[in-house]
């Protein structure tokens, strides 16, 4: 092993990853030409000869060669695309020939980055086929759209925001409360991409999981509906339904992770309490309910939705104000009412803000533990309303003790937790 890094570092190690990525993204040319195209104008022998060729011009290190041999390079591809416009108008080909050129360069003073550049390159040339059945025929405008605004909200917005308290408490970070916004989006389109590629034939259980990650209280209401039309589909709701609950568990880790690493180091034995108990409960159901291939409505209709982005942002704004001028009026019992009310409405944004809170230092440890817990326990009163008011007596009656049982192994692995 180090023979090979010693190599890659040496003076031949830029030559050697540059002729490596010539030949990679060459061969994945030539093969894509196939027949139609005998006399592809840049083949395997083409590509291997730029790319050490800009491994050269970067040796030598001048900087009026590399401009000529760039601009070279350039030429040539134009040229080679004026010849075969007619046949494949496509620029591919010609753009992919000067990257390899840049690659080359880069080889001989980054070689490992060089090395990762050349095979992502042939990776997405490779793909072609697939990229153009998802953009064109897969995605749906709004998809796209939505692609667009996440895409939006962590490269534009995020780095614009200000890094610092604006709150006369010192609580509220504009960055960071936009940071866990983005962070909920992600996990909300990433649970949207799973269901969309695994499809609805793949059952309940993992439609309602793959929903959770959505809206979980949004996947127990809409599964209720089905189990309301079609009473025989009651076990399989329920454990699609238990199921999302684990969502929740994983998103309030994540939320949690970038809130306030501590915090969540204190509530890890009350997460997979409750996470391993909603398994359990959901494989006990979906057991019961053998479905193998129900055809499954797909439960939340689109990726996420901006202005539920924009509601959980306000949230947890609101809430670490509310709970911050609390705990300066009443106390850290004022805080922890405050978080808890907010439970009602989502638990993410509610512990986000006793995070928050904790990490201002304006309440403590335990005092942060209790808000948690009281957040995740209004959060499950406000699921069970909702299968009950959705779904029925039979559906509420079926979902209320694996909601139990939920709530319970958290409040034990709360109380387990060292200072809680």
């Amino acid at each position: 092993m180090e023979i090979g890094g010693d190599l890659l570092e040496g003076p031949l190690g830029g030559f050697i990853v540059a002729l490596g990525v010539g030949l990679l993204i060459g061969v994945e040319r030539e093969r894509s030409a196939g027949a139609s195209a005998p006399h592809t104008p840049a083949g395997v022998r083409t590509f291997a000869l730029v790319a050490v060729l800009g491994a050269t011009a970067g040796t030598i290190a001048s900087v009026p060669l590399l401009a000529v041999l760039a601009a070279a390079v350039a030429l040539l591809a134009t040229a080679a695309y004026v010849r075969v416009s007619v046949q494949d108008p496509g620029l591919t080909t010609e753009v992919a020939l000067v990257l390899t050129f840049a690659i080359g360069v880069l080889a001989t003073k980054q070689p490992q980055l060089a090395a990762g550049l050349g095979v992502l390159v042939a990776l997405l040339l490779a793909s072609r086929s697939w990229i153009h059945d998802v953009v064109r025929r897969r995605l749906s405008d709004r998809e796209v759209l939505d692609g667009i605004l996440l895409a939006a909200a962590a490269l534009i917005v995020l780095p614009l925001l200000p890094d610092r308290a604006i709150d006369p408490y010192g609580v509220v970070n504009p960055q960071v409360v936009w940071r866990l916004t983005v962070v909920v989006l992600l996990i909300n389109a990433a649970g949207y991409v799973a269901l969309r590629t695994l499809g609805a034939a793949a059952g309940f259980a993992v439609a309602g999981f793959f929903g959770g990650f959505v809206s979980s209280s949004a996947t127990i209401g809409a599964l209720g509906g089905r189990a309301r039309r079609d009473a025989t589909l009651l076990r399989a709701a329920i454990a699609g339904a238990t199921l999302s609950s684990v969502a929740t568990v994983l998103q309030l880790a994540l939320v949690l992770s970038i809130a306030n690493p501590r915090l969540l180091g204190l509530l890890t034995p009350a997460l997979v309490m409750a996470g391993l108990v909603a398994i359990a409960y959901g494989a006990l159901f979906t057991w019961l309910a053998a479905v193998k291939s129900q055809e499954v409505e797909a439960l939340p209709g689109r990726a996420f939705e901006p202005k539920h982005a924009l509601a959980f942002a306000l949230m947890v704004t609101v809430v670490l104000l509310l709970a911050a001028f609390l705990a300066d009026r009443y106390g850290t019992r004022g805080a922890v009412s405050g978080i808890a009310l907010a439970g009602f409405a989502d638990t993410h944004s509610a512990s986000a803000s006793a995070a928050g809170l904790l990490t201002a230092g304006s309440i403590s440890e335990p005092a942060a533990l209790l808000a948690v817990l009281l957040a995740f326990t209004t959060n499950t009163l406000t699921k069970a309303l909702l299968a009950l008011a959705t779904g029925g007596w039979n559906y509420a009656r079926a979902l209320w003790p694996g909601l139990a049982l939920m709530l319970l192994a958290f409040a034990a692995g709360a109380w387990l937790t060292p200072g809680a």
